[in-house]
């Protein structure tokens, strides 16, 4: 699941904002102004930050600038159109992204899961190992090659990319739909039996008993994680 904070000033905006987000796998922050902003920042971990730039107590641009000295968190700005001047300092101080008010949802999405998945594979600001091993999985990203205990196992592109996905953050439970958003491009309904029909043919594959899997897991209710 992934932390978002969202800060803004005009509480109908938080209010569209948590609707449009309810329907993905994220647990919400909210912060009306650039201290509760801070603070949130602070004390949580996330994985983005919706911060509006025109707000009481400290701006965004201000947030931005105190966060970035210790926090590399994407953040996107929430911009009204007479703000351009301010748009562009925030990218230059390191914002990744704006969006315009008034919000186009499908718009929005998108630039909160292409962050996200950006973030992500970033290793949240370091660079993936070209190498990854979980128990006697091994997997050669740089070659595109898996073994078990040293035996090459052949895989489909997209049960590739889920293995790849979790050997990257082992112990972490990811739910159908991070694991969909993050190895297929597009969107599709029915995401939860798709990844479930890919984690069953892994199981085949790299468990010496699928039905009693010691790698693959599956967390009742929240998802499947690798140990």
């Amino acid at each position: 699941m992934y932390n978002i904070l969202i800060c803004d000033d005009e509480k109908d905006i938080v209010s569209a904002l948590k609707i449009y987000l309810a329907n993905d796998d994220y647990h919400l922050f909210e912060a009306y102004n650039g201290r509760q902003a801070l603070e949130v920042i602070e004390k949580e971990e996330l994985h983005l930050i919706l911060l509006d730039i025109m707000m009481p107590e400290l701006d965004g641009i201000q947030v931005l600038t105190q966060m970035r000295r210790t926090k590399n968190i994407p953040v996107i700005f929430l911009t009204a159109k007479g703000e351009d001047t301010d748009k562009i300092l925030g990218l230059n101080l390191g914002a990744d992204d704006y969006v315009t008010k008034p919000f186009n949802p499908v718009e929005l999405l998108a630039r909160v899961k292409s962050q996200l998945r950006r973030y992500m594979e970033l290793g949240a600001g370091t660079m993936k190992k070209d190498s990854l091993q979980v128990g006697d999985i091994q997997l050669d990203d740089r070659a595109k090659k898996v073994a078990l205990a040293g035996e090459s196992v052949s895989l489909t592109p997209k049960e590739y990319g889920i293995l790849k996905f979790l050997m990257e953050h082992p112990g972490q439970v990811f739910s159908p739909k991070q694991i969909y958003s993050q190895v297929w491009d597009e969107y599709a309904y029915g995401t939860e039996g798709t990844v479930a029909v890919h984690i069953r043919h892994l199981r085949e594959k790299l468990e010496i008993n699928p039905d009693e899997p010691r790698h693959l897991k599956v967390v009742w209710g929240q998802g499947y994680k690798i140990e």
